[in-house]
């Protein structure tokens, strides 16, 4: 008993230690959200600021060149909700696709996505560049949105993976009934793949909420900047940077995915580790 009583107490001092490690940077960040702007970095040390400096927030959410915050979040906002939706919807149909329809040449096209998840980002950054340029797609939100229109890899076999752990046999009955394969899609296969279709959600809106390569690239136009590039602003080489300011606006940033993640950190759960069909 006392071997067992050691071993919490030990596992548990580990995990206390390391959970503090993670959440150090953020809660520096906060901290530093606080301090005056000259202080941030000659007190880093201390997480408990000599003064609070709520009107960092303020000076914070007036941005820059008359465009406030609340425009760049709303940028953000439009962006991850509409790629968001776009990438659940393809990626769900493509995988049921995949998981339950019968074509030639399956599993050659499912080996040509998957090795697309290999090619990393800087790989494709020019190609694709040239090609958006080429639609007069620069400087606007199409080359963020609307490629999400034609599936994720990742999300097609995360949802394909929880299609088949489906019985075809409801497939099979549906059909008896008069079903086609797109009404088994919609009335059978998606209600019961709700928890995968949720957690792609929830990984495809932070990922795209938190992108900033993407928008440094297409964006050329301060006024339609998501937060994540509009937070490069403050850091000008040719004036002094507001530090409070920057993390105060980076702190606020990190509210809509800590709400969503809470909200529905459960389908995380049950879409990665449970099966499609519940005893």
């Amino acid at each position: 008993m006392k071997n067992k009583k050691w071993k919490k107490i030990v596992q548990h001092t580990i995990m206390i230690v390391f959970t503090l490690i993670m959440i150090y940077p953020l809660v520096w960040m906060v901290s530093s959200s606080l301090k005056e702007s000259s202080s941030v970095f000659v007190d880093a040390h201390s997480l408990i600021p000599e003064g609070w400096h709520f009107e960092n927030y303020i000076t914070g959410w007036k941005g820059f060149g008359g465009i406030s915050f609340s425009t760049f979040f709303i940028n953000s906002a439009i962006i991850s909700v509409v790629a968001t939706i776009g990438s659940i919807l393809s990626s769900t149909l493509i995988a049921y696709g995949f998981a339950r329809v019968k074509f030639a040449g399956k599993n050659i096209w499912f080996v040509c996505m998957m090795l697309t998840m290999m090619l990393p980002f800087e790989m494709v950054m020019i190609p694709q560049y040239i090609m958006f340029n080429k639609f007069n797609w620069i400087d606007t939100y199409l080359p963020l949105i609307l490629p999400t229109f034609f599936g994720i890899p990742f999300f097609i076999f995360l949802i394909m993976q929880f299609i088949r752990t489906i019985p075809t046999e409801l497939d099979e009955a549906a059909k008896i009934d008069g079903c086609n394969s797109f009404q088994i899609f919609y009335r059978i296969i998606v209600p019961l793949i709700v928890p995968a279709m949720m957690t792609s959600a929830i990984f495809s809106f932070y990922w795209r909420w938190d992108d900033f390569m993407g928008p440094l690239i297409y964006l050329s136009t301060p006024e339609k900047y998501p937060v994540s590039l509009a937070l490069k602003l403050f850091s000008d080489p040719n004036s002094v940077t507001n530090w409070g300011a920057m993390f105060a606006m980076s702190t606020l940033s990190i509210v809509p995915i800590f709400v969503i993640f809470f909200l529905f950190q459960r389908y995380i759960v049950d879409g990665i580790s449970t099966s499609g069909l519940k005893s």
